[in-house]
Order: structure tokens, then C-alpha cells, then sequence
């Protein structure tokens, strides 16, 4: 019998990412998680980079592309997290998202 965190490891494992990009209006940016052969649209608001990723607000758009990056691991984890809540649906990944909860 498999554990529960051993099956999440393994499922964390398969997920790809995808070439992340500028919302057309620049207020987030797209990015794509595929895990088991499904890709799911995945956002982070261009807000929630500039509180908790250093991005400045007048930022061009390589630079939020360049937050992204330096954020991903944090980002994806979090997308993947709220990817298991809610099964099928997009992901937006707002300031609350990154919030400390206690």
C-alpha cells in the first residue's frame, strides 16, 4: 500500500511547466502546469509579484517575466497546492495566495 505523500511525490514529479508569458492587459502572468497528460492554465497576478516577489511597479514586462522566474519554485508550489483543491479548473494565484496563514 502507498502512502498518501508518497503518491502527491510522485504525482509533484510528472508535473511540467511551461513557457510562462505577460497577460495581454500585464496584469499577470500565464504559465501552464501539465501533470498526467493534462495541462492546466495557471496564472499569478502582476500584484502579487510586486508583494511578494520584489517586483517594482513599473516594471517592464522582461522583468516580470524575470520575478517569475526568480519565484518559480514558490509560485508552482503554490499553484500545484490549489491545483489539488480544486481538480479541472483554472488557477489564479492572487496576493492571498502567498499570505502566511496562522
Amino acid at each position: 500500500m502507498t502512502s498518501g505523500l508518497t503518491n502527491f511525490a510522485r504525482w509533484a514529479m510528472e508535473t511540467v511547466e511551461l513557457e510562462p508569458s505577460v497577460s495581454a492587459d500585464g496584469r499577470a502572468v500565464i504559465f501552464q502546469l501539465s501533470t498526467r497528460g493534462r495541462d492546466l492554465e495557471c496564472a499569478v497576478t502582476r500584484e502579487a509579484l510586486e508583494q511578494h516577489f520584489w517586483l517594482q511597479h513599473d516594471a517592464s514586462a522582461a522583468r516580470v517575466l524575470k520575478a517569475f522566474a526568480d519565484g518559480r519554485k514558490r509560485i508552482t508550489a503554490v499553484a500545484e497546492r490549489k491545483m489539488l483543491a480544486r481538480p479541472g479548473e483554472k488557477v489564479l494565484l492572487t496576493i492571498s495566495d502567498f499570505t502566511a496563514r496562522g
